[in-house]
């Protein structure tokens, strides 16, 4: 998995990679009149609001990794509670810039980024604690799976908006996968003991594939790589709920039908067999009465 583990320096020109292409990827959807003001699968936001909000996110990076290069102080990390509300507004504050202006802001902003990241060393990579503003500080490699987020995850964002058949790409999904539990961690919120649970992930694709576990609990969301799957309970409710349907779908019993462990039903055949006389212990299919011989017994058999 080695230079698909954004997380190791190992890692670096893999993501940065795959992070320019998503990029010019979202400024070729973007930078047009006709798309400027539509829909996203943002909630409410429009294009512009998502180009306003990378305007936003990326130039607050530029702040902490000056901190972080010349041990400046900091305030306290904003909080992820705060979060979404405060990215909303910041994102609208953007609405009267001009499309030319904004989006040419955005590019500057990428490049910048870009040559910030391209800079790192493999110790810095790893080392180098990047204050971010709402999560405190970070290892510098969270940076540039932000930037994957921003550009591959908004990029289908402003696809889905358009009503077309699209999909976030292979690789930018992959790269992000062992963001994503850390994301989960730091925005899920604890829960009653009633309601804890536990639930098993596979992915079966990819460098990053394999099993994971995930617990939310009273004491919040939790993770771990592999053993201890409860795919049997998965897989045991699957199979009731397989069962349940074969049922609902059975017709209806007859006088002596019996319901099989599937729901299927039979019907017992021992009214069809007789004794053999000559041949002491055996059976004989009993054949149905003919026509004319339902006719002479008046139908009985």
């Amino acid at each position: 998995m080695g230079t698909w583990n954004a997380m190791t320096p190992e890692g670096k020109d893999t993501i940065l990679r795959v992070v320019r292409r998503e990029a010019e990827q979202f400024f070729g959807l973007v930078d047009s009149d006709e798309a400027w003001e539509a829909p996203t699968g943002a909630g409410h936001w429009q294009v512009r609001d998502v180009v306003g909000h990378l305007v936003d996110t990326t130039e607050a990076y530029f702040v902490a990794f000056d901190a972080a290069r010349n041990a400046k102080e900091v305030e306290p990390p904003y909080g992820l509670p705060g979060m979404a509300a405060r990215c909303d507004e910041m994102a609208q504050a953007f609405r009267s810039v001009p499309r030319a202006e904004l989006v040419e802001r955005a590019r500057a902003d990428f490049a910048k980024m870009m040559e910030t990241f391209d800079g790192l060393s493999a110790e810095d990579w790893s080392e180098l604690l990047v204050p971010h503003f709402y999560m405190g500080p970070l290892p510098s490699f969270f940076y540039p799976a932000f930037q994957l987020m921003d550009y591959g995850v908004h990029s289908w964002d402003v696809r889905q908006g358009t009503g077309r058949a699209h999909g976030l790409s292979g690789e930018a999904a992959d790269l992000l996968v062992p963001f994503m539990f850390v994301l989960w961690q730091y925005t899920s919120n604890p829960v009653r003991p009633e309601d804890a649970c536990e639930i098993g992930i596979r992915i079966t694709s990819g460098p990053n594939a394999g099993d994971t576990r995930i617990s939310l609990t009273e004491d919040g969301f939790s993770y771990a790589a592999g053993a201890g799957l409860i795919w049997a309970f998965l897989t045991d409710r699957l199979q009731a709920r397989a069962t349940a349907a074969v049922r609902a779908r059975a017709p209806p019993c007859r006088r002596g039908c019996h319901r099989t462990s599937s729901g299927a039903s039979t019907t017992p055949q021992v009214s069809r067999l007789q004794r053999d006389p000559s041949r002491p212990g055996r059976t004989t299919r009993r054949r149905p009465p003919s026509r004319s011989a339902r006719a002479r017994t008046g139908g009985r058999n």
